[in-house]
């Protein structure tokens, strides 16, 4: 009987412990959701009861005359930012108390992931994206864009040699083999055709170490987020094992040959190549980069050009099959540009209503939903609000973008609004790449990839929908930005 009352004492005793960890928020003062005991606000997306867009404008809308509103990542509170004026400060400004992103990997577990530039914290952080930065130089992209619309035409090529009028199929396939090619190319080295070789080993490895779909990997991320120990112990790791090796291997290699034979290539590999030796000769550096760093970075890259640039794409390419008004604009400057001679990188840049249609595309559907930043210094907010240190903050991407506030008509594709000439866009409202010191460094490469393969796509072909189209669209519901029923639609000659 003793042991029963001990039992349920102290299982009443955890439970109030819990419960109130999950107060944190209206305790300040900050109107909050209404979380779960262990799971806080993160049990519909883990287990996949909405997708992590959905689950971000819902919480965004909770409050709508909010400048912030309170959240429970598991039972970690988390602060989102509403209030574009605030993003500002704590993403730019105030960047000093918020200079790292949270860690959802034990470093050690799984170090081909944490040594990235995204995983990375403090200096390290700063003295990689300083040697990185220069990768994407607009000079650097320049000199790769050749690589890239090599790929575009192979693509082309490809489905020319199909003399069918239409051609249906999911463009999630066709797009990431493009994007995989890109990659391999301008990051690694290395020529890939995976229209042609579709089984190359290069383009299965990067399927697998860029999937996170499933309801074995949402329990995987519950793990990570209250047990990452325990993970560790198991010897579990983020990423793919097998994949993850063969893509160390590759870069092991590429390394290896590229000394042993003097081989240069204006690419990510070889800026961090010449970097680590620059590291290795001056005794002043306190840290040398190591082919795991190498490696880490490569990978990240991999990531962003295979996974997010080819979904983007696709998501694209949804929105002209279902606005031709809006294809066929565009077409016609395409065409216009053609008469004009050869596409060069130059000329793509000058395509005004090409740009406007690539923003439009990121603005409806941003591949990184949500920002997040980790206090690193103690933070007040509205000279009342005190941000603890390593409190997680997040800035709602998705939810800004679709703000009617700041987007009129914000669920219609109307690549009008980024016309430079009206410039009605609210600062601070628009992230797709992120923002201040943390955005992505590789924006002008993921641009112009995406601006080569719509130019070369439409040049030939009119993208249309299909008995299979998914309209209006529905999200999946995995961790990863992505369509429920693929992406389903035609391409007819023109």
């Amino acid at each position: 009987m003793i042991f029963i009352f001990i039992t349920i004492a102290l299982f009443l005793t955890l439970w109030w412990y819990l419960a109130r960890s999950l107060n944190h928020w209206t305790r300040m003062g900050i109107k909050q959701t209404r979380p779960w005991i262990i799971f806080g606000n993160s049990f519909p997306t883990v287990f996949q009861r909405t997708s992590i867009p959905q689950f971000i404008q819902s919480i965004y809308n909770l409050y709508p005359y909010e400048r912030y509103v309170g959240f429970y990542n598991f039972q970690s509170p988390v602060l989102m930012f509403r209030d574009p004026e605030l993003i500002k400060e704590i993403a730019i400004r105030d960047f000093d108390h918020f200079t790292d992103r949270a860690a959802f990997v034990d470093p050690e577990a799984d170090p081909l992931w944490s040594k990235n530039l995204l995983a990375l914290k403090g200096e390290r952080w700063k003295e990689i994206r300083n040697i990185v930065t220069p990768v994407f130089t607009s000079s650097k992209i320049k000199l790769i864009f050749d690589l890239i619309k090599e790929n575009s035409e192979d693509l082309i090529n490809y489905f020319q040699e199909n003399n069918e009028e239409i051609v249906e199929l999911d463009m999630n396939d066709v797009v990431k083999r493009f994007a995989n090619d890109v990659i391999a190319s301008a990051t690694f080295g290395l020529k890939v055709n995976s229209l042609r070789e579709r089984e190359n080993k290069f383009y299965l490895m990067g399927k697998k170490i860029t999937s996170f779909r499933g309801i074995l990997t949402g329990i995987k991320f519950v793990l990570l987020q209250i047990y990452p120990k325990l993970l560790k112990l198991l010897g579990i790791k983020f990423l793919h094992k097998e994949a993850g090796k063969f893509f160390s291997d590759i870069i092991g290699d590429t390394i290896k040959m590229r000394e042993e034979k003097n081989i240069v290539r204006p690419d990510v590999i070889h800026i961090l190549m010449e970097a680590q030796k620059k590291r290795m000769q001056d005794s002043t550096e306190k840290s040398n980069i190591s082919n795991l760093d190498i490696a880490s970075q490569c990978l990240i890259f991999f990531f962003a050009g295979f996974e997010t640039i080819s979904t983007t794409l696709c998501f694209g390419m949804h929105e002209l099959a279902t606005n031709p008004d809006v294809q066929n604009k565009l077409r016609e400057e395409i065409l216009k540009t053609i008469k004009s001679g050869p596409l060069t990188y130059d000329t793509l840049l000058q395509m005004r209503y090409l740009d406007m249609v690539v923003s439009e595309i990121l603005r409806k559907w941003p591949q990184f939903p949500f920002l997040d930043r980790v206090c690193t210094r103690p933070y007040v907010v509205d000279e009342k609000i005190q941000i603890k240190l390593d409190t997680e903050v997040w800035i709602p991407v998705y939810a800004l973008h679709r703000d009617p506030q700041y987007f009129r008509d914000p669920d219609k594709f109307n690549p009008e609004r980024f016309d430079p000439k009206k410039n009605t866009i609210t600062p601070y409202t628009y992230l797709p790449f992120g923002l201040g010191p943390r955005s992505c460094i590789g924006n002008r490469f993921a641009i112009m990839e995406m601006k080569c393969f719509l130019f070369h796509l439409l040049s030939k072909y009119e993208i249309v929908p299909t008995e299979k189209t998914s309209i209006p669209m529905v999200l999946s519901k995995n961790i990863q930005l992505d369509s429920e029923n693929g992406f389903w639609m035609g391409l007819k000659r023109i």
